[in-house]
């Protein structure tokens, strides 16, 4: 089944070029993210660096206020509420840019849409908040969906077969509900419920994950998976982050969620020339 052209985002449309990389910029609000935790978690800070990203070159904006860092503590889908909404509500008046919810609570999700929000981005995959499905239906929204299986750290199986398993039943989810397919990305969850050698081996085999029919999506952005090749800590990942980005570009990933917009950006765009030209 060959992917859509065109990404729906409620009134906000993404072209889906032949080799054309989207970056999408990581707005977190929190104070407890791994990287950048408390450095956007007021209202001018997070206006002014998502005016930024989308200035270096960001797709999408991405905001996010719950950490999904490991060991992280929940907050709870009020607290959530109460970080993003505001952000939303703002960014939505001042930047073209679709603009993403980054949570897995249907609460959340809900609050963000009716504040003006086009995507959720459900690290669950529609499978751990059984009401998220429908709220992205009824709003028309588009839907990133990772692959969330802790059970494959511990499987001798293939990761790749597994990924695509987990992310059927997640289509299947969304078929039940009513979204349409042509608003999903997919993204296979790097650094989400497996160990080193699979997400090293997940990465070295994207292009596969183009069998099931939509728009990939890769966040992999300083996360430990480069730290456990290169022992450095996250505020020295950059290189590795642009040479991940390079290589799932080359796979035909399409969007890829960042820190660092501008120097992905211009790393994506060289890569995807070059992978035209090859």
């Amino acid at each position: 089944m060959p992917a859509p052209r065109e990404l729906l985002c409620r009134d906000r449309h993404l072209l889906l070029e032949d080799h054309t990389p989207h970056i999408v910029g990581i707005l977190n609000v929190t104070d407890d993210s791994f990287f950048d935790g408390g450095h956007h978690n007021s209202l001018p800070a997070a206006v002014s660096h998502a005016r930024l990203l989308v200035a270096e070159g960001a797709s999408i904006i991405d905001i996010g206020g719950q950490s999904t860092r490991p060991g992280y503590v929940e907050v709870g889908p009020d607290e959530e509420i109460r970080r993003v909404v505001p952000v939303i509500r703002e960014l939505v008046r001042h930047t073209a840019v679709p603009l993403s919810i980054d949570t897995y609570h249907a609460a959340v999700a809900e609050a963000a849409l009716q504040a003006g929000a086009h995507i959720v981005n459900d690290v669950h995959g529609l499978q751990r908040d059984p009401a998220m499905a429908a709220v992205i239906a009824r709003h028309g929204a588009a839907a990133i969906l990772m692959h969330n299986d802790p059970s494959l750290r511990d499987s001798a199986e293939d990761p790749i077969s597994c990924i695509k398993t987990f992310l059927t039943r997640t289509l299947a989810l969304a078929a039940a509900a009513g979204i349409d397919p042509a608003r999903i990305i997919l993204d296979p969850g790097i650094g989400f419920g497996k160990t080193q050698p699979q997400n090293l081996a997940t990465l070295s085999r994207l292009a596969e994950l183009h069998a099931l029919g939509h728009p990939l999506l890769l966040g992999a952005s300083r996360k430990s998976v480069i730290s456990h090749v290169l022992d450095l800590p996250p505020d020295e990942r950059l290189e590795g982050t642009l040479a991940i980005t390079c290589h799932a570009v080359a796979q035909g990933v399409q969007f890829h969620r960042v820190h660092d917009v501008q120097a992905n950006h211009r790393a994506a765009l060289m890569s995807a020339a070059l992978r035209r030209h090859g």
